[in-house]
């Protein structure tokens, strides 16, 4: 019998490759995507789905997290914030969505209970991040130690996180090694039509493809500056 791994699949190109590093690893994939009121919540399913078919994947949750906009506290949700611009920041940004990860891996160990999966996949990136407390190596590896303790004593399951100490010009190069399509994932916070081309993600991903020495084949609709 082969092995099951759930995969937290944004739509993004880091857990697009997270997903596909698990396949390559002989992982049969159980696609996992959450709906949480972001502002590029629909785009965001259309490159899951694109991800998932890609992935042969076994299983397809979409589960819907409607709370998180009853919380807000972060731009991503709350359009009463402005998503940042101007460059990436010191400290924790707006976008920073209040504990998401954790309730994330909290609903992927359920299902990887369930279907008897020896693994959970999510693609944080600790050292080339928007600086989330919660893509930290060392956060992870807690939850996976709350994992341990909270479920049945038969229960082994393990949180990869293959892009952890990876720069963003590792991530595109690997994902391109492996075939990802890259053009189906989708980075922006804040636009679902063209990147905008000036948000933290997309700086952080255009600063990937010019690291590693490819054109991005999305539309943005700016680029000025997304180095800075």
């Amino acid at each position: 019998m082969r092995k099951k791994g759930v995969c937290i699949i944004s739509g993004g190109m880091d857990s697009a490759l997270s997903g596909k590093m698990a396949e390559v690893e002989g992982y049969d994939i159980i696609a996992l995507h959450f709906n949480y009121g972001q502002r590029t919540e629909k785009r965001e399913l259309e490159a899951f789905r694109k991800i998932a078919k890609y992935l042969n994947s076994i299983e397809i949750y979409e589960i819907d997290l409607d709370f998180f906009k009853s919380i807000g506290a972060s731009a991503l949700i709350d359009r009463s914030l402005d998503i940042p611009t101007k460059g990436l920041s010191e400290g924790i940004p707006i976008t920073y969505v209040p504990f998401r990860n954790g309730i994330f891996l909290s609903i992927a160990t359920s299902i990887a209970e369930k279907h008897g999966a020896e693994a959970i996949y999510i693609g944080v990136v600790e050292e080339d991040s928007s600086g989330y407390p919660d893509c930290r190596d060392s956060y992870i590896r807690a939850m996976e130690r709350a994992i341990e303790l909270g479920t049945k004593d038969d229960t082994k399951i393990e949180i990869k996180m293959p892009l952890v100490h990876m720069k963003k010009g590792e991530i595109v190069k690997r994902a391109l090694e492996l075939g990802v399509p890259l053009e189906d994932t989708w980075s922006c916070y804040q636009s679902e039509d063209e990147a905008c081309g000036v948000c933290d993600s997309c700086r952080l991903r255009l600063k990937g493809f010019e690291l590693a020495g490819v054109s991005d084949l999305i539309k943005y609709n700016s680029t000025k500056n997304f180095s800075e």
